[in-house]
């Protein structure tokens, strides 16, 4: 019995060893940051593909009026 309360004993101060070492703390928050910045992109893409839609279609039909076709 003492033995195993040993074990759980050790295996938690190695845990919570782990989590107060910061060091991989950087990682997490670049990639918190990459994700808001795709976030972002893949929120504004609806918005430009749309913007480009409509100045090709605004440029195909002067085009085709100026030919008159």
């Amino acid at each position: 019995m003492n033995n195993l309360i040993l074990k759980m004993y050790v295996k938690s101060q190695t845990l919570w060893s782990t989590l107060k070492d910061d060091q991989g703390q950087d990682l997490v928050e670049y990639a918190l940051v990459i994700a808001l910045v795709a976030l972002a992109a893949t929120a504004g893409m609806g918005t430009l593909a749309t913007d480009i839609n409509k100045a090709f279609t605004s440029l195909g039909t002067k085009l085709t009026a100026a030919t008159g076709t």
